[in-house]
């Protein structure tokens, strides 16, 4: 039990703390979130990206391993989730974003302070966050924003868009520099070395003015589904599959710890673009967030524990 309050008030309640200051800063001052988001994706994030890849002692084996884990971890959780929406009979948009808010987690400004959190500050568990981040921001802006967009109009330009951001770029020049072990003089490293010390708590500042108005109702069944999948089933089926895999130590640790987090910001962000169940994909958001300060803190457990 001890254990358990520890997770709890030294890993997940200073994450709480950050989120609940963006929260009233956005209820006070209204932020620009179009600012925000623009630092956090063209700024911040690339730093970290960049500078963990740099730094850590991981294989491309190791990397391109971590990828193939979350594509078979997201695709059990689509077939799970689009056969609940059919049983269901919830409609197209609907089933999609239901669908979503089971498939797409927060991986990057709550996973990554979180995976901070729990194996301080290691470079190693650092980077599978970072790839876990990686898959997830590609999968979405790609197969995400073309599901939704050919709901409406049938588009496909949206697919381009991952390509176009600093992420993608910051990734791979990060692995690349740390595989020929290139090494940059102070005058680079350090500036980028300051911008990924900064991101953890801007990140979790934005996270809480993105959630901050809106609105929960617990009447919708299924809002608990996405909840319980989400948090409970995801978390369940990797656990199950870690160990049937016979992976361990670190690296099993931060995949479990990953798979445990709660719908990604920007599931909800692309709803609310291309009109597909917007306040359903905003609810989910915020319920998850905050039921994930429970579960996510057994999961931690479980996972220091079993690996």
């Amino acid at each position: 039990m001890q254990h358990i309050i520890f997770i709890f008030t030294d890993i997940i309640l200073p994450v709480f703390v950050l989120i609940a200051i963006g929260v009233l800063l956005q209820r006070k001052f209204k932020l620009d979130m179009y600012t925000l988001a623009k630092l956090n994706i063209y700024f911040l994030s690339p730093g970290l990206i960049f500078i963990k890849l740099y730094d850590s002692s991981f294989s491309l084996s190791l990397f391109f391993s971590v990828i193939l884990f979350c594509s078979a971890f997201v695709a059990v959780l689509f077939f799970l989730s689009a056969a609940t929406g059919r049983i269901l009979k919830l409609n197209e948009k609907m089933k999609l974003s239901f669908s979503n808010s089971v498939m797409f987690y927060n991986s990057g400004n709550y996973g990554i302070p979180v995976n901070d959190l729990v194996f301080k500050q290691d470079p190693f568990a650092m980077s599978i966050q970072i790839a876990v981040m990686a898959f997830q921001n590609t999968l979405l802006f790609s197969y995400g924003v073309v599901a939704m967009n050919s709901i409406n109009t049938g588009k496909l330009k949206a697919v381009l868009a991952y390509f176009r951001m600093p992420l993608f770029y910051a990734m791979f020049l990060g692995i690349l520099f740390n595989v020929l072990n290139i090494s940059l003089p102070n005058f680079i490293l350090t500036p980028v070395t300051y911008i990924s010390n900064s991101l953890i708590a801007m990140v979790l500042l934005t996270l809480g003015a993105q959630i901050a108005h809106i609105k929960i109702s617990l009447t919708y069944v299924p809002l608990y589904l996405s909840i319980i999948y989400r948090l409970i089933i995801g978390p369940s089926i990797a656990l199950v599959a870690l160990l049937f895999l016979g992976i361990d130590g670190i690296i099993a640790q931060a995949l479990l710890i990953s798979t445990a987090m709660p719908t990604s910001v920007n599931s909800a962000i692309i709803a609310q673009e291309y009109n597909s169940e917007p306040e359903f994909a905003g609810q989910t958001v915020i319920a998850s967030t905050l039921f994930s300060s429970f579960t996510l803190t057994f999961v931690i457990y479980i996972a220091l524990i079993i690996f």
